[in-house]
């Protein structure tokens, strides 16, 4: 799960050449909705939901999969890949802050701690893109700042999957339906946004919009949440620290990523701060 979605950064960076990001968002939860449907459907889960299980699907596909990765895509357009990885590794600092307020879950010291540390980290990241040969500052503002809102979007979904209401419906038949909601919403964003949809013929695109759909959505959540269930949400969380390291090696394979000591410090400290957060001890039953 981690290789797949450390490299899904790369593979939406290659989206933004002709079609509008709004549509190719639309594209790729199409193609995810169906494929978790399907998913469970083979698990012979039921795939009808009621009033309310829908109503939930529907904020939680407005969340994640409209505004969340509709921010990301725009995002990329300012800023590299790499860098929109390493800003929504700070996912941990609103997951805990929001759980704290919707879920009464405790912060504690070590986290407050560590997200200071990482959120140092994000700010000489910021430095580093802003000295690059022909880098806008406004534009690196603006990139940072649009991924920040996803990652508030993204957050916002994680604490509602965590509520009864998530776990009284089966996991794939929520996000199969979240994400198609999701999807319709996209589209009638984009068309009245952007216009009529856009097509890109080219093999690349939808071999892209196939990997996005099936491998970085459907298989990636399902396996995110098994891992969830296996080894509990706090020590999953460390895949926050893995995915953008994973990204940024890719940026600078494929992206020309170019590092500076100010860079290298800046990925040290966001990864040491998630480190130092998440070794916080979980407290006493």
């Amino acid at each position: 799960m981690t290789l797949i979605w450390g490299s899904t950064w790369l593979v939406i960076k290659d989206q933004l050449h002709t079609v509008p990001p709004s549509w190719s968002v639309t594209y790729r939860f199409i193609v995810a909705g169906i494929a978790m449907l399907v998913w469970a459907a083979m698990r012979k889960e039921r795939l009808g939901l009621d009033a309310r299980g829908m109503l939930f699907a529907a904020a939680l596909g407005v969340t994640q999969f409209v505004l969340n990765y509709n921010l990301v895509y725009v995002s990329e357009q300012y800023i590299t890949s790499g860098v929109v990885a390493v800003v929504y590794a700070l996912l941990l600092v609103p997951n805990a802050i929001l759980a704290r307020i919707f879920l009464g879950q405790r912060m504690g010291a070590q986290l407050t701690v560590g997200s200071a540390i990482a959120i140092a980290g994000v700010a000489l990241l910021f430095v580093h893109e802003a000295r690059l040969d022909g880098a806008e500052t406004h534009d690196v503002v603006l990139g940072i700042a649009i991924a920040f809102g996803g990652v508030l979007f993204a957050s916002i979904a994680n604490v509602m999957q965590a509520t009864r209401t998530s776990k009284a419906y089966p996991m794939a038949t929520m996000l199969g339906w979240a994400m198609l909601l999701g999807a319709a919403l996209d589209g009638a964003w984009s068309l009245a946004t952007v216009g009529a949809p856009v097509i890109e013929w080219r093999l690349g695109y939808w071999a892209g919009i196939l990997y996005l759909g099936v491998l970085g959505s459907a298989v990636a959540f399902n396996l995110y949440f098994k891992l969830i269930q296996a080894i509990g949400p706090a020590k999953a969380a460390y895949t926050g620290v893995a995915i953008p390291v994973i990204a940024m090696i890719l940026s600078t394979l494929f992206e020309g990523y170019r590092w500076s000591w100010i860079a290298a410090g800046g990925t040290v400290l966001v990864v040491a701060g998630l480190v130092v957060a998440l070794r916080a001890r979980r407290p006493n039953r």
